[in-house]
Formats: structure tokens, C-alpha cells, sequence
């Protein structure tokens, strides 16, 4: 007999289970995951736990689906009784809201990086799912920098990216292009062959560019200009590419630099001209800004594309709840799909 997926919210030692309305997003592009509960209390009595800025947990059945912390407080009082709303973000909230640690530093790892931004902001628990460790020559944070822009920053010149995992670890990694699809989602016009209740798909140009080119500068370097490697763990994107490295800097004190830096990234699916250009800080090396430009261009291409799919239930046909990262194959013959697609 199966359990019933239960949402159960976990604040100051108890546990809150009946609720009348509850929504958990979860995005794995979006900095931080928001949630929001809705609860009756026939005891007439308002926990003296529910407080901003509380610590919970959200669970599914047993699952931890999220760790995070209460943003707001609501408490309705009527003729029908006592309601109490919470919302809240996980634990990604306190990078998007605040401001980095200001700090200037060489020749740092990329574990070290990450922790002396988010570390100083409660995060403590960090993995690092790439391998090899190159050093950044020059991390420079800017006055008012919010802590998340600043993380990302740092991962995309690896081509990675940040994410929560739902016990609070903060991730830096990739997608999995090599996980096999955790379920297939059929819309079909033959009754009984459908497994989802709806599905709808979104084309848009807005945010897509035929040619997308990122500019910096490579700070000056003691020697000749040594190169680090990068991880390499992007998927390639299809179309041509362009480079263009600017010329040297001449200085009489034995350090080199470039200025003018640039690497150009190429969609064909955009029908018709649309150039961008991103400015961004220095950068270590030119693989460095072939990383930014690649993902910039993956990021561009995303967001032209949206696929939306209402099914029953939390979890998988295996049983695996969804979550963000997973594969699935989305077979619709309305819309002529038959494709895999990242959560």
C-alpha cells in the first residue's frame, strides 16, 4: 500500500503536517527556492516558534526536500478560526539578499574562493563536483556586491554552477548530461496513453541573440604569461565560434597583460540578427572567457525554450521524488516532441 506524500513542515522541535494549501517551488537556475504554507489551527493558539527568520525543514514523507528559514510571518485571525501563513527561501535566501565580504586575494582554489564568500554568511557546508582545482590569479569583490552574483561570477569562468541541495549543502557543479531519464512524460491523442494532465511549451526570442560576445581584460601576470587549466566540464554547444584576443600590454616591470579580450559565441537557430556583448572583470586566462561566453550562450538559448508539464503525484514511476537536475524524456504528439529535457 503506498504512503501518501505528506508535506511536513519541521520548526523548533515539532512537526506541522495538516496543512490547507502549500506551494514548494524549486528551480536549478533560479538562486534561491521558495516555499510557502497555509495552516489551521483548531487549538486556537499561534506556535511561538513561527518567527522571521526561523530555521525549518520541509519534508516529503521522509524526505528532506528543503532546508531554509522563515522570510514571513502571517496570522489571520476571523469568525472561522485561526490561520497561520508562512513562506520562506532556502538556504541560498541570505546569498541573494546580502551583500559579499569585501576582499581582494591571488592565487586562490576555487573551494577556497567559494568559502571566503559564503562562509562568512552562515554557509559552511560547500561540495565541489569538478575535478581538478586551478587557481584564480585575481578575485576582486566590488562594495554593495550581492553574495550570489559574486558566486556565480566565480563558478562560471569554471563553467559551473551554484545550487542548495535540500540539507543546506551549497553545490558547485554541472548538469549530469550522462543520467539516464528518470521518467517519460507522454502526451498522446490515443486515450489511455497519456501520463501527464496537461503540457504546454513556450518559444520566445526575448533573451536569444545570433551572436553573443563577452569582452574583458587579463590582469598583468608576473612572467611570460603562464597558462592554468580549466575544468573542462560544459557541454559544447553547436555553431561556429570566434575568437578574438586583443594585443599585450607592454610594461618594463617583467608582467604581461591583455587588454580588449573578447570570445564570440554563434546560435543558428536565431533566425535573424541579434548581437549581444557582456562586459565583464578580468579573467586569468582566455579559456576563462571561453567559459563565460559558452555559458553565457547556453543561458541565452535556455531561456527560449520553456516546457511546463502538470502530473499527478510528486514522484517518479520508480518512486524518485522530482527535483531539479534530473532528466526526462518528454514525448508529445501534439507538439511534435520526442526529446530529453533537464528539470
Amino acid at each position: 500500500m503506498l504512503m501518501p506524500d505528506d508535506i511536513t513542515l519541521l520548526l523548533g522541535g515539532r512537526q506541522y503536517s495538516q496543512w490547507q494549501r502549500y506551494r514548494i517551488d524549486s528551480d536549478f537556475l533560479k538562486g534561491s527556492d521558495a516555499w510557502q504554507l497555509q495552516l489551521g489551527l483548531p487549538d486556537q493558539v499561534f506556535p511561538v516558534d513561527a518567527v522571521r527568520g526561523a530555521p525549518v525543514k520541509v519534508k516529503v514523507r521522509d524526505e528532506v526536500i528543503l532546508t531554509g528559514r522563515i522570510d514571513s510571518v502571517r496570522r489571520d485571525v476571523s469568525r472561522k478560526g485561526l490561520v497561520l501563513q508562512l513562506s520562506g527561501r532556502d538556504m541560498a535566501a541570505i546569498l541573494v539578499d546580502c551583500a559579499a565580504p569585501i576582499f581582494s586575494a591571488r592565487q586562490l582554489t576555487l573551494d577556497e574562493g567559494i568559502a571566503a564568500i559564503v562562509r562568512p554568511l552562515g554557509i559552511t557546508r560547500i561540495r565541489i563536483q569538478a575535478q581538478g582545482m586551478t587557481r584564480h590569479d585575481s578575485i576582486h569583490l566590488e562594495p554593495g556586491e550581492r553574495a550570489w552574483d559574486a558566486l556565480v561570477k566565480l563558478a562560471s569562468g569554471r563553467g559551473l554552477w551554484p545550487w542548495m541541495d535540500p540539507d543546506g549543502t551549497l553545490v558547485i557543479g554541472g548538469p549530469d548530461y550522462t543520467a539516464p531519464p528518470v521518467a517519460t512524460l507522454v502526451l498522446s491523442r490515443e486515450p489511455g496513453k497519456s501520463n501527464v494532465m496537461s503540457l504546454s511549451d513556450t518559444h520566445n526570442i526575448q533573451g536569444c541573440y545570433s551572436e553573443l560576445t563577452v569582452m574583458a581584460q587579463n590582469h598583468a601576470l608576473p612572467g611570460e604569461g603562464e597558462k592554468f587549466a580549466v575544468v573542462d566540464v560544459s557541454a559544447p554547444l553547436e555553431g561556429d565560434v570566434s575568437v578574438d584576443d586583443g594585443p599585450e600590454m607592454a610594461d618594463t616591470s617583467g608582467e604581461t597583460g591583455h587588454y580588449n579580450r573578447s570570445h564570440t559565441e554563434h546560435d543558428p537557430t536565431v533566425p535573424y540578427y541579434r548581437p549581444q556583448i557582456i562586459i565583464t572583470g578580468d579573467i586569468d586566462n582566455r579559456q576563462q572567457l571561453e567559459y563565460k561566453a559558452r555559458k553565457a550562450m547556453a543561458d541565452a538559448r535556455l531561456s527560449g525554450l520553456d516546457i511546463i508539464a502538470q502530473v499527478s503525484g510528486h514522484r517518479t514511476p520508480s518512486g524518485e521524488l522530482y527535483k531539479p537536475g534530473q532528466r526526462v524524456r518528454v514525448v508529445s504528439e501534439p507538439h511534435g516532441i520526442d526529446a530529453v529535457y533537464f528539470l
